[in-house]
């Protein structure tokens, strides 16, 4: 920096960082709004069929990361496609720290196998609802709420992310 030519000519720098794919603020007042927009736009789905892939627009049908992915989109936040990484859209908290609103992923039989602290042992995803609630589509039934707290979906729960703060 000390040469002549680099004093006369350098202008500046600026550190340039990717966009976050959520352009939701953090800090806005209307976070809790926005979950239950979110909840209640998830709601009206519900007993719409399951199917692995399925994008709803051109099925009908849901996959558990394409219903989460078109949720969110009715509500103004983009997600990636596919549980893993809209686990990576958001940042990881505490199962005793989640909101409504805030996704929930969980092994299928197929990721039980990976470690615990590994994003491969994500198989599936869905929306918190509150009240160990989650609003998600698997299986029969189509998109349902479950209980989190007991059964199967307590023992295959893996970590939660939040996309709204």
């Amino acid at each position: 920096m000390n040469s002549p030519v680099v004093k006369n000519h350098f202008l500046g720098a600026k550190r340039i960082t990717p966009e976050k794919k959520n352009s939701f603020n953090p800090s806005s007042p209307n976070t809790s709004v926005l979950a239950k927009n979110i909840i209640q736009t998830g709601h009206k789905y519900l007993g719409v069929k399951y199917k692995l892939g399925a994008e709803y627009e051109n099925t009908g049908r849901f996959d558990c990361s394409s219903f989460v992915q078109y949720v969110y989109k009715k509500n103004g936040i983009q997600l990636s496609r596919g549980a893993r990484a809209q686990f990576q859209d958001g940042k990881k908290i505490a199962r005793k720290d989640l909101r409504p609103g805030d996704l929930v992923f969980f092994s299928t039989t197929k990721t039980t196998k990976y470690s615990k602290d590994s994003i491969k042992r994500i198989g599936h995803v869905g929306i918190y609802a509150g009240n160990n609630k989650v609003l998600h589509t698997y299986g029969d039934g189509g998109v349902k709420y479950n209980d989190m707290s007991k059964g199967w979906w307590d023992k295959h729960y893996v970590a939660a992310a939040r996309v709204i703060n």
